[in-house]
């Protein structure tokens, strides 16, 4: 998996940022003096929206997808089958022929030593 540190996905850091960022705000917001204080509410609501829309509407599934196993497919299955029957073909052909060959190979007599 990609984006994945410590075992969690960037949507995980992506909140925590939300709410360092809010919580630097609301800090420096709640040292403002008058109507400026209550800025500190919509930050929050803010925060509070981007919060709810990573968690409800993530753009990963929530486990990820096992790995598909690489399929090997025979393209050449037909034509190694062909191949194969047309080699064991030949090969029975020339066996045939090759056997009368030598098996009926002629037997000459040895000639008969004449004593004179």
């Amino acid at each position: 998996m990609s984006g994945v540190v410590f075992g969690v996905g960037t949507g995980v850091f992506l909140i925590a940022l939300v709410w360092i960022v809010v919580l630097v705000f609301s800090i420096v917001l709640s040292r403002a003096s008058g109507p400026t204080r209550l800025a500190i509410i919509p930050v929050f609501l803010l925060g509070l929206v981007v919060t709810l829309v990573l968690v409800f509407f993530p753009r990963a599934p929530e486990v990820p997808s096992p790995l598909k196993d690489i399929e090997i497919v025979d393209t050449f299955f037909i034509g190694r089958y062909v191949l194969l029957s047309l080699v064991s073909v030949v090969f029975l052909a020339a066996l045939f022929m090759l056997l009368p060959l030598h098996l009926l190979e002629p037997v000459y007599a040895k000639p008969l030593r004449t004593t004179h």
